[in-house]
């Protein structure tokens, strides 16, 4: 269709919102979303650049088509990954709809009960809702389903990327096809999304279960404008290099340096004056960057700027953030995690900083997409602390790793587009006891054999076979989650319904047993553990004294304290994928000049390329470190190289080895007795050549390993096997312990 013809296909108040808002014509996105949803039945993946009008290519011929024929229940449904992001795109769907008379509802736990309450009087229209509100209404209205989404024509599904191959997007894959069952359709689903690898792969996931085909439109790319930089500090030394910083961050005040670090002072000095997002890997990480900026600002006698932004504030704290962020005529810095790398508009941004490295591409990809809107270019800074090594420091901790892994993240986009690929789960297993349970409290009695017919034919569960699914009934059984009844059929047990009972049972992500943190009427947050009363902890950028504890309600009381301290929670930083190992390899071995990098950046790498180059580690990745101590750098993504180290102990009775430690997925050291590091490397390789990698055989017959919400319910033996299918990966590890001893071999 030519754009002309989709434009006169929208409805009239599309049109007056094109003109409203001065378009001069419509974006590739958006035409390519029009031409799937008006010209066939197939479910849609689109994926462009952030900020390239998603949003509106999906709604703009989803609501001309409603419009048309107006649905008999809620015709929409939106789901999110975060409360905020559904917060922001309804008001955005607001404005759009203002003339229109098509109502938008949005359902999470923030929202008052009677704004919801008028949807299940009259369902219709739009509903925007997260994976764990969707969950709760077909536990406990399962009866209204019909009538809610009887005539349900979308299903839109906002930043696919943080949902594919997870339990959480799976759980949305298995609620799908449940209300699907219960109406009688499946609707067409659309996806969206700035940063998906292997699009067929989302595709193929999105529409699992739909029966319709899922149409990919290409979207040619951006030419790539960035404003990109990286620099690095060592954390012991008091002073800085002026001369290093760009010419916009000197500042007077720059001078006073005496008592403060200098890579938090040249990172505050980045965002001064500047609308910017500061970015950590981490809560502690958010909450530690937050309250040195503001510690700074009063040793400078600047404003305290300062907004903090993750998932264990409360959301008051939050949302002053995001509306902050988004008023042009307030200057705020906000120091953030995840939270706020995803899709909420927040306006015109001057520059991202990013403490550290991103964890991924995509994650890059998104943190530098939240700024630039408006015409101008993405801008971010990134800068990297270490601490400066003693001399007898090993050669491994003399790597700057983190820096290495920013530079290969950056390489491999600029030079191949290369954004990580979708991981697909063999054996969710949490999430089969999770929808065990809620299938039967939601369908009452059934047989087994019922009961496991509606489960394993959700398409993530497609892959547990009968034989384990059955084992798992019967644990569930043993140990009180589900009941047989003398009918024998089964439902659900006291177990069960204590879990039931609880509106976390709804969440398949794991969550703690929060404290909820108040300064006076105020409500600041959550933490995992109590502090004794007395004791300090920081939360929001701020140190706080427990001047009370309520154990049995789980509140805190607090007063405010000046000061800054470190705050602790348990976290999983996430997957890295062999390619990007590999890149810092290359990082090492190439003389490449990048020119993001500033000047001590630029000499830390220098170094750590001549180290690199004078202790072989490149030539031979089995490296002699003295005495009877190794390493080795296998350059592996996380599942490659917990199979490599994995099989390395499985080994280490046969090649001597002991004291087998790694750090992330970087490097692992050891002890050997006797031989050397080419008969290690072509003994590990025959190995490999004879027998295989069988990662079934690496998961020891005494481990348990319970990562995911429900798995401390699930037998161990199923743990292990889920463990081997899904948290190691044979091949690539195989392809590396060839080519280690073919380096042995060449020289």
């Amino acid at each position: 269709m030519a754009e002309n013809s989709i434009f006169e296909r929208f409805s009239p108040f599309i049109r007056e919102f094109i003109f409203r808002n001065s378009w001069e014509s419509l974006r590739p996105v958006q035409t390519a979303a029009a031409e799937t949803v008006f010209g066939n039945e197939n479910n849609l993946l689109l994926t462009s650049a952030t900020a390239s009008g998603k949003t509106e290519a999906a709604f703009f011929p989803v609501l001309s088509l409603l419009c048309e024929d107006p649905p008999a229940s809620v015709g929409v449904l939106y789901i999110a990954p975060l409360k905020s992001l559904i917060n922001d795109q309804f008001s955005r769907i607001d404005e759009l709809l203002d003339m229109t008379g098509i109502p938008v509802t949005h359902w999470h736990g923030d929202v008052a009960q009677s704004h919801k309450k008028k949807l299940l009087e009259s369902p219709s229209g739009i509903l925007q809702i997260t994976p764990e509100s969707l969950e709760s209404m077909l536990v406990n209205r399962s009866n209204d389903i019909v009538r809610i989404f009887g005539d349900l024509r979308f299903v839109i599904i906002d930043e696919i990327h943080t949902m594919t191959g997870t339990d959480r997007g799976n759980q949305v894959i298995c609620q799908l096809c449940r209300i699907g069952r219960l109406i009688g359709h499946h609707p067409r689903r659309i996806g969206l999304s700035a940063t998906v690898g292997e699009p067929e792969k989302a595709a193929e996931w999105l529409s699992a279960g739909s029966g319709r085909s899922c149409d990919v439109p290409e979207i040619p790319p951006e030419k790539l404008r960035w404003r990109l930089g990286m620099e690095h500090f060592y954390i012991q030394n008091a002073k800085y290099d002026q001369s290093s910083k760009d010419a916009d961050t000197q500042t007077e005040a720059a001078q006073e340096h005496a008592d403060l670090d200098a890579g938090y002072e040249y990172m505050y000095d980045c965002v001064r004056d500047r609308k910017s997002l500061v970015f950590s890997n981490s809560r502690e990480e958010t909450e530690y960057i937050c309250a040195t900026f503001r510690q700074i600002a009063a040793h400078r006698n600047e404003p305290d700027v300062f907004l903090i932004h993750h998932g264990n504030l409360s959301a008051a704290l939050r949302e002053e953030a995001e509306a902050k962020m988004k008023d042009e005529d307030i200057m705020a810095v906000t120091c953030a995690t995840v939270t706020m790398e995803l899709g909420i508009d927040i306006g015109r941004l001057e520059r991202i900083l990013q403490n550290g490295s991103p964890t991924s591409v995509i994650s890059f990809l998104q943190r530098l997409g939240r700024s630039g809107r408006r015409g101008q270019p993405p801008e971010m800074m990134m800068v990297f602390r270490e601490e400066d090594p003693l001399p007898n420091t090993p050669l491994p901790q003399l790597i700057p790793w983190d820096l290495l892994r920013a530079i290969a993240v950056v390489q491999l986009y600029i030079e191949e587009r290369f954004i990580e690929p979708p991981r697909m789960k063999k054996m969710p297993l949490s999430l089969c006891f999770h929808q065990t349970l809620s299938i039967s409290a939601s369908c009452g009695e059934l047989k087994p054999s019922e009961l496991a017919e509606r489960v394993l034919s959700l398409p993530p569960l497609s892959m547990i076979s009968v034989d384990d699914y059955r084992y798992l009934l019967k644990s569930m059984l043993e140990n009180g989650f589900l009941e047989m009844t003398e009918e024998k059929g089964v439902i659900v047990g006291l177990a069960g319904e204590r879990l039931l009972g609880s509106f976390k049972f709804y969440a398949v992500f794991k969550d703690t047993e929060d404290f909820t943190v108040r300064c006076e009427s105020d409500e600041i947050g959550t933490i995992s553990s109590p502090p004794p009363v007395g004791d300090r902890f920081a939360l929001a950028g701020r140190v706080w004294e427990v001047t009370e504890l309520d154990v049995k309600r789980h509140l805190i009381y607090v007063k405010k304290v000046e000061g800054k301290m470190e705050i602790s929670w348990p976290g999983d930083y996430g997957e890295i994928d062999t390619r990007i190992l590999q890149r810092m390899r290359r990082v090492l071995e190439e003389d490449t000049v990048y020119p993001y990098l500033k000047a001590n950046a630029q000499h830390r790498l220098d170094v750590a390329r001549h180290l690199a180059r004078n202790t072989g580690m490149l030539e031979h990745s089995i490296v002699h470190l003295g005495g009877y101590s190794y390493c080795v750098f296998p350059w592996l993504g996380t599942r490659s190289f917990r199979t490599f180290r994995k099989f390395l102990g499985s080994r280490a009775f046969d090649y001597r080895l002991s004291g087998i430690e790694y750090e992330g997925c970087c490097f692992v050291t050891f002890k050997m007795e006797r031989g050397n590091e080419k008969e290690l490397a072509e003994g590990l390789a025959r190995d490999v050549a004879m027998y295989g990698i069988d990662c079934d055989s690496l998961v020891g017959a005494a481990e348990n390993p319970v990562f995911e919400k429900y798995d401390p319910h699930i037998p161990a033996s199923l743990l292990r096997k889920a463990y081997a299918a899904d948290r190691l990966r044979a091949d690539e590890a195989e392809k590396r312990i060839a080519e280690i001893a073919q380096e042995f071999a060449n020289n």
